[in-house]
């Protein structure tokens, strides 16, 4: 019951969050430097959630070959800039994660 209750919250929260910024902005024009500025938030918050699980698989530094994960990201990355398919680049991400898992130790 308590993941239920706990799922339910999150999604109230996070509604009440974009509700918010509705209910606040409404009909206001936003400035020209604020609608450049937001345009960085989204690849700012992949980022902040992505490059640690990269880069600290096991929660210390990790930026060798042995690690899977920096090593399927990196192909991910090439993949995306390539081919700018987000499906692609995560079916590509994905394949190479299990690749390396299985290979390396």
């Amino acid at each position: 019951m308590n993941i239920w209750l706990l799922m339910l919250l999150g999604g109230i929260l996070t509604y009440a969050t974009r509700l918010s910024f509705i209910l606040l902005v409404g009909e206001r024009s936003v400035s020209p430097g604020l609608r450049q500025a937001l345009r960085f938030v989204p690849p700012a918050v992949l980022s902040a959630i992505i490059f640690p699980e990269l880069l600290m698989p096991d929660g210390s530094l990790d930026i060798s070959l042995g690690n899977g994960r920096l090593l399927a990201g990196g192909i991910a990355i090439l993949v995306a800039w390539r081919t700018r398919s987000a499906v692609l680049t995560i079916v590509v991400g994905m394949l190479a994660l299990w690749a390396f898992q299985w290979i390396l130790p």
